[in-house]
């Protein structure tokens, strides 16, 4: 008898089903030469510090740190997983093979090898390796079984994860609630991905807090219709304020502090010197380009752009997307690239024709073959499971609710963009100058130089999947707001300056053309960072707390982000349970737990997002055959010994 072990019962019934397991019993589905059971996700754990030894059953500073030997698992305490697990137990000790059917991912590897060690498996087992849970996926997972050595390095990964999880919380935690804390009963919770993700938005929050704004003003003018700002000359220097004091004793206009007008007197002056003098066009230059198709989505841009756009959180993003899985809509949700392996490929037009809701995007597409794009399909840029796509199930009438309707919709149109072609744009920069008011005893004034520019789009391209676009004269424009938002994910911080762009076209200007315009001096403020959403949050965690805008520095950043796609949700769960950030509205603030945990912390490797970023890539190394998970338990120990050893060598504390 082959047992199949599943990480859900929904998922062993879709097994079961392909399988011919069709006989209930307690626990597991059998037939045809098969026994199909499954787990609640985790059925064992890592022992706690009392099942090692007495000694680590109470809090002390003296026991600290406390390193076992050797790690062992346990079974959780509950009642419903022990009789599950006690069945698993049976059934495997009986086996004449197992195949292993959890998750195809790190930690759904590590949650089935814990069960089969537990229940003192011997028989040969293999790994049923899936991306979707579609009939086909499935008869095709179980031709192609692999041997369970094939994913030792996973496996390894992921124990080395849970151990350093495990002596870095609890020792960390027991060591500075020992040491700090101010009230009996109170625990300071330290983690090797919290504690960095704390600290990224107690430091925002701080940074906000400390921000000193500072006042500048903004010249403009509308000429024609059309805004027009001075073009201010950045005399940011080592000489930038002597600059400054020289500019206001010659009278000069352009010569201001980091590129502004940093005084009030100097900014009536300059607009009382062109008030009724001409504006005069003296260049125009029109630059075509193209903006590709977003990305497809991993797990962490799917969280992103769902908080964005639906203020979802990155558990509920989670949740539903794992639901859409398992309901065989979507393929499997956990993973960390946005591209697809070649072999996706001649899957592609049998997924668009299910995506029968889409068939007016779809039927252009289908009538020719697909483009296939490097930015797309990348062998090099997928390792265990490509991006997130539709499976190819129907979803009409299907059995989704609303917010699942929402986050497949991105999915879908997403995936379907991907094979349109690139949107196609003219940007049109518009340079003008107005000749100043002569200061008096003086025969010429100085030219002050204006901009603007304005974006028109030529051809929507893969634009039209995401709102209803319209052409005219030949021009193209949206009838209504899209859908979702484009590619351009994370705008950069609001430094307080000033937006040049008009939003449409321009009128026709002709170079040389002059004539009256409307000055108007506005007064700006500088003003602070904006505070993390969870969307923001995500990102800084991905990139280990490192602004990118650009999708190719951002992949090659993935490598040193903190936690994984999978866990980052439950991470910012962690901090809101415990008290140590709340949410108003969207702005994800730190309480005065928080800042208080953090002030007390003056251990970087506890911190920094960066350096828990380089533990994560060796996690990663380990999972790719590349470095050794034994030297990296090793480390993490000597760290661990030697934070407890300068902790308690530290002044202060409270006990």
């Amino acid at each position: 008898m082959i047992v199949c072990i599943a990480e859900k019962p929904s998922v062993a019934r879709d097994i079961a089903k392909v399988l011919g397991a069709n006989t209930s019993h307690d626990g597991y589905m059998e037939g045809n030469g098969y026994q199909v059971t499954w787990t609640f996700g985790h059925l064992c754990t890592l022992k706690e510090p009392h099942d090692y030894t007495e000694m680590w059953k109470g809090w002390n500073l003296s026991r600290l740190p406390m390193i076992p030997a050797r790690f062992g698992i346990k079974l959780i305490d509950n009642s419903t997983y022990q009789k599950q697990f006690h069945i698993i137990e049976t059934l495997m000790q009986k086996a004449d093979g197992i195949v292993n059917c959890g998750d195809a991912g790190q930690e759904g590897e590590l949650i089935q090898r814990w069960v089969m060690q537990k229940a003192g498996a011997k028989c040969p087992v293999q790994r049923l390796w899936i991306s979707s849970l579609t009939e086909q996926s499935i008869k095709d997972g179980f031709q192609s079984l692999k041997p369970q050595d094939d994913y030792q390095s996973l496996y390894e990964a992921g124990l080395c994860r849970a151990i350093g999880d495990w002596l870095l919380g609890m020792n960390a935690t027991r060591l500075y609630t020992l040491k700090y804390r101010k009230e009996r009963g109170q625990v300071l919770s330290i983690g090797r991905v919290q504690t960095p993700t704390l600290a990224l938005i107690v430091n925002r929050q701080l940074e906000i807090q400390n921000f000193k704004p500072e006042q500048y003003w903004v010249l403009s003018t509308l000429y024609r219709g059309t805004l027009f700002t001075l073009q201010v000359e950045d005399s940011s220097s080592d000489d930038a304020n002597n600059d400054e004091e020289a500019s206001t004793k010659n009278g000069s206009i352009k010569k201001t502090l980091r590129g502004r007008i940093t005084n009030a007197e100097e900014g009536q002056r300059a607009l009382k010197a062109i008030e009724g003098r001409d504006f005069i066009v003296t260049g125009i230059s029109n630059k075509n380009g193209n903006e590709a198709p977003p990305r497809l989505f991993d797990l962490t841009s799917l969280q992103v752009e769902c908080n964005k756009k639906f203020s979802f959180s990155a558990d509920e993003t989670l949740k539903y997307i794992q639901s859409l899985y398992e309901k065989k809509f979507t393929t499997y949700p956990r993973v960390d690239t946005t591209f697809l392996s070649e072999d996706i490929y001649p899957k592609c037009p049998g997924i668009l024709k299910g995506l029968l809701p889409y068939s007016n995007l779809t039927a252009p597409l289908l009538e020719k073959k697909l483009p296939k794009s490097k930015k797309v399909f990348d062998n090099s840029k997928v390792t265990d499971h490509h991006a997130i796509i539709p499976t190819g199930v129907n979803p009409s009438g299907g059995d989704m609710t609303l917010n699942e309707k929402r986050v497949f919709d991105l999915v879908a149109r997403h995936f379907i963009a991907v094979f349109y072609p690139d949107c196609k744009i003219s940007t049109t920069t518009v340079t003008g100058k107005v000749e100043a008011l002569p200061p008096e005893g003086k025969t010429k004034g100085e030219t002050l130089t204006f901009k603007t520019s304005g974006k028109q789009i030529l051809h929507p391209g893969w634009r039209v999947c995401f709102g209803k676009w319209i052409e005219e004269n030949g021009n193209w424009h949206q009838e209504k707001k899209p859908d979702v938002t484009n590619n351009d994910e994370d705008k950069k911080e609001d430094d307080g300056t000033e937006e040049t762009e008009n939003k449409g076209m321009l009128p026709a200007f002709t170079k040389g053309e002059h004539g009256p315009h409307t000055p108007t001096l506005s007064e700006k403020w500088t003003t602070p960072p904006k505070p993390y959403t969870e969307a923001t949050l995500l990102r800084a965690m991905e990139t280990a707390g490192r602004f990118v805008d650009d999708d190719e520095l951002r992949d090659a950043l993935k490598e040193n982000g903190i936690g994984r796609p999978s866990t980052r949700a439950a991470i910012i769960e962690t901090l809101f349970k415990r008290g140590y950030i709340t949410k108003v509205r969207k702005s994800l603030n730190a309480t005065p737990t928080g800042i208080n945990l953090i002030s007390l912390i003056h251990e970087e490797l506890l911190k920094s997002a960066e350096l828990t970023g380089q533990w994560e890539k060796k996690l990663r190394l380990i999972e790719s055959h590349k470095y050794d998970a034994h030297q990296f338990i090793e480390e993490l120990k000597a760290m661990v010994s030697k934070i407890v050893h300068d902790v308690k060598q530290s002044a202060g504390g409270s006990l």
